[in-house]
């Protein structure tokens, strides 16, 4: 068993900010303004904080600007860059840095203006020698890899990853700050212009501006601050490959290390979690996540999306916020995965609210399937 602080340290403030469009504003004021809120969600000051975790997808060295940004001057920054899963590695350090009482305040930021600065999705991820040839679009060509191959392998359809979409849409439209609303079906999805075989255009995320932030603590301080702190109970990461290239197998994730090890720190199965948020880049995503993380076997998450339900009325609520795909996408949706885990365990979720959420799990994917990250939360009364 790895050792981690299970339960020593909470999330006493969460926030987002600049959700859709934000013209006008640069990531780094994006990053900043989410960050303000959550501190005043956990009745904090900047002067509270003393370390400081950011990645911004324009600046290499985020820690250092964002610091002088908001004008602290925190006793440790980290700026730790593999992708979307870059946050809950964060929260991994910040925990450790927090038990060890080597910090008290930490404050993890994200901020992007992906849309009104460039209209298209980024990636910082450049393609492999091995992959030039055959010029594909990074990133979305090598999820259709993986989509192709799962279909090939388990005879997963374009109906199935449809209806990832279409739950994803069911739960925007229940959520006030969700940026795509509306009706989606599935035949709606499978007449979309495809984008990269088999991968259509509600296969793929959003392409929106948008920043989230949470603010952590240890858990003996976390009552005084917040009435509701929610509690990291496990967390891990995996990394097994940077191109996708190198993969072994389409089919498999590093999830499936990720998540092995932070159910077992945290001390719970996958029939234990009520609330699932996933980084859902793209439909295969969610599938592939499903299966890696145990909700199902591996293979069935087509079925398992279909027959047992990821939305409104299914049996496992699955971003409940609209996630990537429906609610915001700006560069990278890791963060967004914690802040609506805190809103579903704080009963915060308005129409979207899951009836007493104590146990979720927000798990991010970096790169193209290349690093995954999975926490496991719970409320006071997990612990």
């Amino acid at each position: 068993m790895e050792r981690f602080p299970r339960g020593r340290s909470a999330i006493v403030g969460a926030a987002t900010y600049g959700i859709g469009e934000s013209p006008g504003l640069k990531s780094l004021d994006l990053a900043a303004r989410a960050g303000l809120l959550a501190l005043a969600d956990a009745n904090l000051k900047l002067a509270d904080v003393d370390a400081l975790f950011v990645c911004t997808p324009d600046d290499a060295l985020s820690g250092l600007s964002a610091a002088e940004y908001l004008g602290i001057h925190p006793r440790f920054t980290e700026n730790n860059r593999t992708g979307g899963s870059a946050f809950h590695s964060h929260a991994i350090v910040a925990a450790m840095m927090l038990d060890a009482d080597y910090i008290d305040t930490a404050l993890i930021i994200y901020g992007s203006n992906q849309r009104t600065a460039s209209g298209g999705l980024m990636s910082m991820r450049v393609a492999s020698p091995y992959e030039k040839p055959y010029k594909p679009l990074t990133p979305l060509s090598s999820y259709a890899l993986a989509a192709a191959r799962h279909m090939h392998e388990y005879g997963t359809t374009r109906e199935q990853l449809a209806e990832v979409a279409v739950a994803a849409r069911k739960w925007a439209n229940l959520n006030p700050d969700a940026f795509a609303k509306g009706e989606l079906s599935v035949e709606d999805c499978l007449k979309a212009r495809l984008v990269s075989d088999p991968l259509g255009v509600r296969d793929c995320c959003l392409v929106t501006d948008g920043a989230a932030a949470i603010v952590m603590t240890r858990a003996d301080r976390a009552r005084e601050l917040h009435a509701q702190p929610v509690y990291l109970l496990g967390a891990a990461a995996a990394t097994w490959y940077s191109g996708v290239d190198q993969a072994t197998d389409l089919t498999t994730t590093a999830a499936k290390e990720s998540g092995r090890r932070a159910f077992e720190i945290a001390g719970v199965q996958p029939k234990d979690i009520d609330v699932v948020q996933l980084y859902d880049a793209f439909t295969i995503n969610t599938i592939l996540f499903l299966e890696d993380l145990g909700f199902c076997p591996k293979g069935e998450g087509g079925r398992f999306v279909k027959e047992v339900g990821i939305g409104p009325d299914g049996v496992l609520p699955v971003n409940t916020n609209g996630g990537g795909l429906s609610c915001c996408h700006p560069g990278m949706y890791g963060l967004f995965t914690m802040v609506e885990s805190c809103v579903q365990l704080r009963g915060q979720g308005g129409e979207r609210q899951i009836n007493r959420a104590e146990l979720a799990l927000a798990h991010a994917n970096g790169g193209t399937l290349s690093s995954q990250a999975t926490m496991v939360l719970g409320s006071a009364a997990t612990l």
